[in-house]
């Protein structure tokens, strides 16, 4: 009865085995499919490899099959570079794919720009499926742009490592210096519009020396990057409307165009002057500028017509700086838009600070604004060190979000703190018995407050998509201070303020619908 048994299992392995198809392998027909037709490598820098994109190759059939050939049609000598199921090169053969399966093929390239002779800078290939008498195919392109490239020196060591260039921010409590990867400019520097900047590590303004970015430049930042700029030392970044400056991340593909975080932040430290930035675009950094102590009453920041988005912490942070802000939007703030702390002087007029963080818990107001610095020493005990605000003044200004309270005063007493809104609209919704009694937040308080909307409909075009221009229904339109419209004339689309200005940086418009 066993050996019966065991015939009976012998006979039904041979016969389940004789009934899969997809057991062997026929050459394949060329009826293959592809999820693309085309793969685009979107701006990849000269001679630095790209980010990697992948498509899929399926077989519908009941049968396994066996490619003959796969390989780029510019052979070994093609820019690009292929993964074929898990196996890397520019060619490979016999490469299987079970009935009714699919394999996926990465794609990365990098490309010297001076042997690309397409008029549109266009780099291109294919992958080539040979499949007995048939081919087929998936094009390959890719945008290349030729950049100016700054990255830090390095020295090899003998032990195979590499020691990067750096440059020095301080000490330690033992003695030891404290720097970033980075490199210091020479001098005086001018970064024009004529091709891009590509900039690994943070790019260092030295002591005494301006760096000016000219309109139409674009810088873009790996990650980890960034500029500093050090004490007596100048960042002034000139654009003009309709040639503005962008400054973004080095991750071109649609996919990362709105990412927070994807490098650090412009660093105006302690002692630096006379920084001026104007019609410029700072977008998907950590911090998109952090300004500190001026050491006098100076002006730190001159910052006019300028958009900053995409942060993972703060638009602007300002630390006992002095600031002077005309037509500037920020947005989309994984903490604030606009933190003003450990006092300082900051005036903004015509600005629209709106925070309409969507991608996790946000803990601070769009706008806060601080007299002191706190935090726990070697023994963890904390300390409260306080600082005079001079002045924070706020004009014609939008302030708005996603959280009910967007407008948050923090006061230590013991210090000067002085501050005036003036034809604002705030976001400020609470039932905090211990807020809504604050003398800080007394709306009726004219020698603090005046002509204020409280929780009013800004009716912007588009929040998810930073679109902040406000439309016809928006409770800013004509409600703006006239004298001080006069004194910025335009706003950050050059749009004349007539005699009934609006609040924020933008003169309202009727959006398509709305004229529909």
């Amino acid at each position: 009865m066993r050996i019966l048994y065991s015939f009976f299992i012998i006979i039904s392995i041979i016969f389940l085995s004789s009934c899969r198809k997809d057991f062997g392998t026929i050459i394949s027909s060329g009826q293959l499919e592809f999820s693309v037709d085309t793969v685009l490598l979107n701006r990849v820098f000269d001679d630095i490899s790209s980010s990697t994109q992948s498509f899929k190759v399926y077989n519908r059939s009941d049968d396994a099959i066996s490619i003959p050939s796969i390989a780029l049609g510019r052979g070994n000598n093609s820019f690009y570079r292929l993964n074929v199921d898990g196996i890397s090169g520019k060619s490979f053969q016999d490469i299987e794919i079970l009935a009714n399966d699919s394999i996926f093929v990465f794609v990365e390239a990098t490309v010297d720009f001076n042997q690309v002779t397409d008029t549109e800078f266009f780099y291109r290939d294919a992958v080539i499926f040979h499949s007995g008498a048939s081919e087929q195919e998936v094009k390959l392109e890719a945008l290349v742009l030729d950049v100016n490239l700054i990255r830090p020196d390095r020295t090899l060591q003998s032990d195979g490592s590499f020691v990067y260039e750096a440059i020095i921010l301080g000490e330690n409590s033992a003695g030891e210096a404290i720097g970033v990867r980075g490199t210091l400019l020479n001098g005086n520097t001018t970064f024009t519009n004529e091709k891009p900047y590509l900039i690994y590590g943070y790019l260092g303004v030295p002591e005494n020396a301006t760096l000016t970015v000219n309109a139409g430049a674009t810088l873009y930042f790996h990650e980890n990057s960034g500029i500093i700029v050090e004490k007596n030392a100048s960042l002034k970044i000139e654009g003009e409307f309709e040639n503005e400056v962008l400054i973004e991340d080095d991750r071109l593909e649609p996919e990362f165009e709105d990412i927070a975080g994807q490098w650090g932040l412009i660093w105006l430290r302690e002692g630096s002057k006379n920084n001026s930035i104007n019609y410029t675009t700072i977008k998907n950094n950590i911090i998109g500028i952090l300004i500190d102590d001026t050491g006098s009453s100076a002006i730190t920041l001159t910052i006019k017509n300028t958009q900053i988005y995409n942060t993972a912490n703060y638009g602007i942070l300002g630390r006992n700086a002095h600031i002077l802000g005309e037509n500037l939007v920020v947005a989309k703030s994984g903490q604030s838009t606009l933190a003003c702390t450990k006092g300082g002087i900051y005036n903004f007029k015509h600005s629209t600070f709106a925070n309409y963080w969507s991608s996790g818990f946000r803990q601070f107001p769009s706008v806060l604004v601080n007299n002191f610095l706190a935090y726990r020493d070697e023994n963890n005990e904390e300390v409260i060190e306080l600082y005079n605000l001079n002045e924070a003044s706020f004009t014609n200004c939008i302030i708005d979000g996603n959280q009910n309270l967007e407008f948050v005063l923090d006061k230590v007493e013991g210090t000067t703190f002085n501050f005036n809104v003036k034809n604002c609209m705030l976001k400020f919704t609470t039932n905090s018995t211990e807020i809504l009694n604050n003398p800080l937040f007394d709306f009726k308080n004219t020698s603090l407050y005046q002509n204020i909307i409280l929780n009013g409909e800004a009716h912007f075009k588009d929040t998810k998509e930073n679109e902040l221009i406000i439309g016809q229904d928006s409770e800013a339109n004509g409600n703006a201070d006239v004298n001080t419209a006069q004194q910025v004339p335009f706003d950050i689309l050059n749009i004349t303020r007539t005699s009934l200005p609006d609040i924020g940086a933008y003169q309202h418009i009727t959006f398509e619908e709305e004229e529909n």
